[in-house]
C-alpha cells in the first residue's frame, strides 16, 4: 500500500494482484514477473498481519494505526466476579460449605455472562464506528473536505482497534477452552 494505512481488505486486493502476476509469469515463462509477484503477495502478508497488529495491556488496547481504546467496564467487573466466583467454589468444596460452593458457581456464571456482554458491546461499537469512519470519510473525500476526512479516519481507526481488541480477548478465551 501507498500509506501507512494497513487494510485487510487491500491485503486481499494486493495478494490477488501478485497471484495474478506471479501466475502469468510462470505461463510466460518470465522469471522476473514471478518474483515481483511473489514480492507482492509477500507485501500483503504483511500489510494483513499489520493490519491485524494490536497490543494489550490490561483493559487498554492499542493498534498499529495508533489508536487506543479502553475495554467495556463490563469485561473487567465480568473477569473479576469469574475469578471471586472461583475462589469461592475452591474454599466451598475445601470445607464442605455446598452453599459457598454454589455461590461461587453462580457468580463465575454470571461473570462469563457479563464478560461476553462487554466484549460483544466492544465488538459491535467498533464494527459501528469502523464502518460509520469508512463511510464519512470517502464522502468527505468526494467532496474535498480534508479534515472531516481524517476526523472520519480516526474514528474509523478508533473502531478498528477497539474491534480488534475484543477479539484478542475472544480468541484469547476460545484458545484456553480448547
Amino acid at each position: 500500500m501507498s500509506n501507512n494505512n494497513t487494510s485487510t481488505l487491500q491485503s486481499y486486493v494486493d495478494s490477488a494482484k501478485g497471484a495474478a502476476q506471479n501466475l502469468v509469469g510462470s505461463v510466460m515463462g518470465s522469471s522476473g514477473d514471478q518474483a515481483e509477484g511473489k514480492a507482492k503477495q509477500n507485501k500483503a502478508d504483511a500489510e494483513y498481519d499489520a493490519s491485524h497488529a494490536t497490543a494489550k495491556i490490561g483493559s487498554i488496547t492499542a493498534s498499529s494505526s495508533g489508536a487506543i481504546t479502553k475495554d467495556d467496564p463490563n469485561r473487567s467487573a465480568g473477569s473479576w466476579n469469574q475469578t471471586a466466583g472461583s475462589a469461592k467454589e475452591f474454599v466451598g468444596g475445601l470445607t464442605g460449605s455446598e452453599s459457598l460452593k454454589q455461590s461461587g458457581r453462580e457468580q463465575n456464571q454470571a461473570g462469563q455472562e457479563q464478560e461476553a456482554r462487554g466484549q460483544l458491546n466492544d465488538f459491535a461499537s467498533g464494527a459501528a464506528d469502523r464502518l460509520t469512519g469508512t463511510l464519512g470519510g470517502a464522502a468527505a473525500g468526494l467532496t474535498g473536505d480534508r479534515a472531516m476526512q481524517s476526523e472520519y479516519q480516526k474514528q474509523h481507526d478508533i473502531g478498528k482497534t477497539q474491534q480488534r481488541g475484543a477479539e484478542h480477548d475472544i480468541n484469547k478465551q476460545a484458545a484456553a477452552h480448547q
